[in-house]
């Protein structure tokens, strides 16, 4: 059912993610034996989406007010960028992002709605036990966006990088484009040098300033994957990598109409897909 499901595009909200494989020695033996028996025999990328899928539908269709995942639905993804390349693990660390997100949630201005839909004593009885988890990396290898993609996930990627396109019944499920760490470092570095200079005010330096820091942190030996998710059957075939590129060149040779240009153009394509998070 839950293939049935994923195979069929029916996935709202549209959640993309950009994730950071890494190699088997980025993980202590501890680390690695959690990953490890997670894995499942003959899984593949679009068997994890499916099971993703599942897994949410289950947690917002359970008949107790607990929200929150259980260490049972956290997923591995691996990756091989060709015969003889090592595998790259990427762990969707769903229980880990969970409890980031509630305690931000808890001490954020809704916090007593939160309080209304899940008790307190619900939330600290589950964050309690929550908190014995192993935890797979002590830095989190995967960021979600909903009903969008932040423009500084573009600066990461071109249109020649590694791109995997995955349909069925003709429909776009995913397009992931992958590079590697090393050189999805360099590129925030170079742009955020740029607008450090040119234009330090925009949204988009503070964005990718902690986005740059955060691959940053990785390990040299691992990759990038911008993965769109279910949006990429609105957009695919996407010009808003070359489009951000297009607006940063401009803006960096002082270009401000060829820049407001790329940015017109990139906001007809998204700021309708973001106008359904508050369609009825």
């Amino acid at each position: 059912m839950r293939n049935g499901l994923y195979l069929g595009g029916l996935q709202l909200p549209f959640v993309s993610s950009l994730r950071v494989y890494l190699p088997r020695e980025s993980y202590t033996d501890e680390q690695f034996s959690y990953l490890r028996g997670r894995l499942e025999e003959e899984q593949n990328p679009v068997t994890v989406d499916a099971q993703e899928l599942a897994d949410s539908l289950g947690r917002v269709s359970r008949s107790s007010p607990n929200p929150l995942p259980t260490p049972a639905v956290d997923r591995v993804r691996v990756f091989q960028a060709g015969e003889g390349a090592p595998l790259l693990y990427a762990p969707n660390q769903v229980v880990a992002r969970s409890l980031s997100a509630t305690t931000e949630l808890l001490s954020g201005p809704l916090a007593p709605l939160a309080r209304l839909v899940v008790p307190d004593t619900e939330w600290d009885l589950h964050l309690e036990k929550m908190a014995t988890v192993p935890v797979p990396g002590t830095t989190l290898q995967t960021r979600t966006s909903t009903w969008g993609i932040p423009f500084s996930w573009f600066t990461l990627v071109y249109a020649n990088d590694r791109m995997e396109v995955v349909e069925a019944n003709g429909r776009v499920l995913t397009v992931r484009i992958q590079v590697p760490l090393p050189l999805a470092v360099e590129r925030s570095g170079q742009t955020l040098k740029m607008l450090a200079e040119m234009a330090p005010e925009l949204d988009l330096f503070e964005e990718l300033d902690e986005l740059h820091g955060w691959l940053d942190a990785f390990s040299n030996e691992g990759m990038v994957e911008l993965d769109y998710g279910p949006v990429a059957n609105r957009v695919h075939p996407d010009d808003s990598p070359a489009d951000v590129h297009a607006g940063l060149q401009c803006l960096a040779e002082g270009d401000l109409t060829g820049a407001a240009a790329a940015y017109r153009r990139l906001a007809r394509r998204w700021m309708p897909i973001r106008q359904l998070a508050r369609a009825n």
